[in-house]
C-alpha cells in the first residue's frame, strides 16, 4: 500500500512580527491571553512567552504594558504582587483554582522601529 506524500507546513503569510501584531492588538483594547491567542493564530503558552519580552522591552520606549491582576472566583482574592504573567494554578487563601485569567492592555505610544 503506498502513502500519500505529506505536503509540507507552509506558515501563515505575515507582514508584521508576531510581537508587533500584538501591540498593536493591545493598542486598543484589553484582551487576556487566550483572547490575543485566537486572533495572532499561537499557542497560549507561546503568547506569555512575547508578552514577557514586550513588557521588558517597552522599559526603552514612551509606552507600557498594564497587567489586570489575575482573581480568585472562590475567594475574590487578588495576585496584585505577582511578578509572572501567566495565570496562577490555584488560590493561596482558599485553594480554589477557579481564577480568572490576567488582562493585558498596552497604554502609551508604541514605537515603531
Amino acid at each position: 500500500m503506498m502513502k500519500k506524500p505529506k505536503k509540507p507546513f507552509v506558515p501563515a503569510e505575515r507582514h508584521e512580527t508576531i510581537r508587533r501584531d500584538i501591540e498593536t492588538l493591545l493598542e486598543g483594547k484589553t484582551m487576556s491571553a487566550r483572547e490575543i491567542s485566537s486572533e495572532v493564530g499561537i499557542r497560549e503558552k507561546e503568547v506569555y512567552d512575547h508578552l514577557e519580552h514586550i513588557h521588558k522591552s517597552f522599559h526603552h520606549g514612551g509606552a507600557h504594558l498594564v497587567v489586570t491582576p489575575a482573581e480568585c472566583e472562590g475567594c475574590g482574592f487578588v495576585f496584585k504582587k505577582r511578578d509572572r504573567l501567566k495565570k496562577p494554578g490555584k488560590c493561596p487563601v482558599c485553594s480554589s483554582e477557579l481564577i480568572t485569567a490576567p488582562l493585558f492592555r498596552v497604554e502609551g505610544k508604541v514605537l515603531q522601529g
